[in-house]
């Protein structure tokens, strides 16, 4: 799959953009556990161009974790134009323009999956944004806003016209929010549109190495975009690499090589944050992690981790699992 001269090879598999997941340091980990390109947090556009630090923060790049884009959004044209030339001096590989986030605080106000309600909209946003940088756009969006209203099939044409490079498709839409199935036929129908010439890559309920490969062959999908199922998990990565590769399901490590790879994320968090904001930043990871299923009587265990304040604490409960 190509994006621009971006050459990702064939089977492309990419770490979805995750507000308060997708920081460097997982990106990082990721990265090394073979995702092929990874997306940084979602950017605000208005937050952007307004200097609030926190959100340039979000910008950096390490050379190490390339290929890597930024997302932007936003729900006015001038403000994305100038968040994209913002974005373009910190030599990103790809700009994608989010039009798929469906949180109230975004699509409420308009941004994110609001977008899908305000069309015309949406295509002056990505045709000015296009023209305003070299570095290659792309888009990541829903099926549309509800039931009723799944446009995705006129509207890929549409945003390829805009002259995007690539479009992520993710295969729920805004109503559903992250609830109910992801419908991969409807992106398959994308693809095999024999009007679409540029890359689908589809996204949704890729949890599993065996469903990532049916994706690629039932669908036909350029790539494929990992989101949920990658938190506490940085390593499905690396399961699904191999079997796309060999075919050959990658056999279980010992506890002790997972929890020392959680306790690496929790120590990068630290790190880069402090004790406190770094154990509270980590804590979804370990919230939802499947490492622990299955252990008889964790709940309380789990409990505990999630409360605990140091980096001493955390790891002393967590050598417990293993005794």
């Amino acid at each position: 799959m190509k994006i621009g001269d971006l050459d990702l090879g064939r089977y492309p598999v990419m770490l979805a953009p995750m507000e308060d997941v997708t920081d460097i340091s997982f990106r990082l980990l990721c990265k090394q556990f073979g995702a092929d390109m990874v997306y940084t947090e979602f950017v605000s556009a208005d937050a952007l161009i307004r200097n609030v630090s926190k959100t340039k923060e979000k910008l950096k790049v390490d050379e190490e974790e390339r290929p890597v884009a930024i997302q932007i959004y936003g729900k006015e044209v001038a403000p994305m134009v100038e968040a994209a030339k913002i974005c373009e001096e910190a030599h990103p590989d790809i700009i994608d323009l989010n039009f798929g986030c469906p949180v109230k605080k975004i699509a409420g106000k308009g941004a994110g999956a609001g977008m899908l309600r305000n069309i015309p909209l949406m295509l002056e946003i990505t045709r000015e944004v296009v023209k305003a940088v070299k570095t290659p756009v792309t888009v990541k969006t829903r099926l549309g806003w509800d039931n009723d209203n799944k446009i995705i099939a006129s509207l890929a044409q549409e945003l390829q016209d805009c002259g995007i490079a690539a479009l992520t498709i993710h295969g729920r839409t805004r109503a559903q929010m992250y609830t109910g199935d992801a419908d991969w036929e409807l992106i398959g129908k994308v693809k095999d549109d024999p009007h679409i010439r540029i890359p689908i890559i589809g996204n949704g309920d890729i949890t599993t190495a065996e469903r990532c490969k049916e994706c690629f062959d039932r669908y036909n999908v350029d790539g494929v975009m990992i989101g949920r199922a990658s938190i506490g998990r940085p390593w499905i990565f690396r399961e699904v690499k191999r079997f796309l590769q060999s075919g050959e399901i990658m056999p279980p490590e010992p506890l002790q090589w997972y929890l020392e790879i959680l306790k690496k994320q929790v120590l990068q968090s630290v790190n880069r944050l402090d004790e406190r904001r770094g154990i509270l930043h980590i804590r979804r990871h370990l919230a939802v992690t499947p490492l622990f299923k299955g252990i008889p009587n964790f709940k309380q265990t789990r409990i505990a981790m999630l409360r605990a304040e140091t980096v001493e604490e955390l790891f002393a409960i967590m050598d417990e699992v293993i005794k």
